[in-house]
C-alpha cells in the first residue's frame, strides 16, 4: 500500500522519503512546488487549497500504485493551517485512508493548540489508527539561521533558556521513528512517542561543546523574552507575534519545561539517537569562520 507524506521539502519529510525509497516502499510526496523531487512521485500539495487535495489519490489510479494506506501529517506553523488539516484528514478518511502519523512536538498535548486540535480529531475518529510523533528542539536548527550566523559569525549563541535543559534531537532520528510508525503500525488505536536525543544539554553547555570543537570561544548570551523577541524581529524579520511565540517557548524551557528523558526512539527503531556531540563533529564545518 502506498504512503503519502505531507510537507515533502521539509526536514523530516525529505528524509522520510529517503528511507521509504532505500527500501523499497511505495510512496507520493506532496509539496507546495510543482516541481518533482528527484524520481520520487510527487503532487502538488497546498493545506490553503483543497482542490490540490485529490491530487495524490489521483496519481495511485492514472500512475498504477496501490491506494494510499497511510499519511504522514506535517502542518505549518501557522493557526491557519489548523483547520485544513483537520477537513484534509476528513478527506483523506473517506477516501479509505484510516492511518495517520503526526508530528506534532514535546511541549503539545493531545487537545493543545494547533498540533494537539489534529491529535484530538484523529483520537475522535472511531476507526482511524495513529502514531503522535513529539520531538524536541532540533540539533539541525544549529545549521541554519539565525543559529548559523550567531555561531559563525558572532561566536555566541542568543536565546531566553536561561540554564534550562534540552534533550535536542537529531531530523534523521525523527525521519527514523516516522518510517518504523508508518510501515510497522502495533496493535491498538494509538501510540504516541516523546522522541528525545539522550543528552539534557543547556545552551551554555552547546557553546562549551562547539567551543572546544571550533577551537575559539562560543558563548551563550542569556536573554529576556523581550529582549529576545527585539532580536529576532530585528534578525529574522519574523512578525512580532510569531517571535513572541518563540519567545514564550525559550522562556518555558528556562522553567525546565524540556528537562526529561525518553526511550522511545530506541524502543521503536532499535538506534540509540545521535547524541550533540556527534552531530556537531559531523557538521563542524558548517560553523567555521571565513
Amino acid at each position: 500500500m502506498t504512503i503519502l507524506v505531507t510537507g515533502g521539502r521539509g526536514k523530516t519529510a525529505t528524509r522520510l522519503g529517503a528511507l521509504l525509497d532505500k527500501n523499497k516502499n511505495p510512496f507520493i510526496v506532496a509539496t507546495t512546488s510543482t516541481s518533482p523531487i528527484g524520481q520520487y512521485n510527487t503532487v502538488n500539495f497546498d493545506w490553503l487549497k483543497p482542490k490540490t487535495w485529490k491530487n495524490a489519490f489521483d496519481l495511485t489510479v492514472s500512475g498504477g500504485l496501490e491506494p494510499v494506506s497511510a499519511v504522514y501529517l506535517v502542518g505549518a506553523h501557522s493557526a491557519e493551517f489548523v483547520k485544513p488539516m483537520l477537513e484534509f484528514i476528513d478527506f483523506a478518511h473517506s477516501k479509505g485512508v484510516n492511518r495517520f502519523v503526526l508530528l506534532s512536538a514535546s511541549n503539545t498535548e493531545k487537545g493543545d493548540p494547533m498540533m494537539g486540535e489534529a491529535h484530538a480529531h484523529l483520537d475522535s475518529i472511531a476507526d482511524v489508527q495513529y502514531v503522535v510523533l513529539r520531538p524536541t528542539w532540533f540539533m539541525e536548527s544549529h545549521l541554519e539561521d539565525p543559529h548559523l550566523s550567531w555561531i559563525k559569525d558572532e561566536n555566541k549563541i542568543y536565546s531566553a533558556t536561561g540554564q534550562g535543559k534540552i534533550p535536542f534531537i537529531s531530523v534523521d532520528d525523527i525521519a527514523r521513528v516516522a518510517y518504523s510508525a508508518l510501515t510497522n503500525w502495533r496493535t491498538g488505536k494509538a501510540q504516541e512517542y516523546l522522541v528525545l536525543g539522550p543528552d539534557l544539554l543547556s545552551y551554555g553547555q552547546v557553546a562549551e561543546i562547539l567551543s572546544e570543537l571550533l577551537g575559539r570561544q562560543i558563548i551563550h548570551v542569556s536573554l529576556d523574552a523581550q529582549e529576545m523577541v527585539k532580536i529576532l524581529v530585528g534578525v529574522t524579520g519574523f512578525p512580532p507575534e510569531f517571535a513572541s511565540m518563540l519567545a514564550s517557548m525559550e522562556t518555558a524551557v528556562a522553567a525546565g519545561s524540556e528537562e526529561r528523558h525518553s526511550q522511545d526512539v530506541e524502543r521503536v527503531t532499535g538506534v540509540v539517537p545521535q547524541s550533540f556531540v556527534n552531530f556537531a563533529r559531523e557538521n563542524r564545518s558548517h560553523w567555521i569562520s571565513n
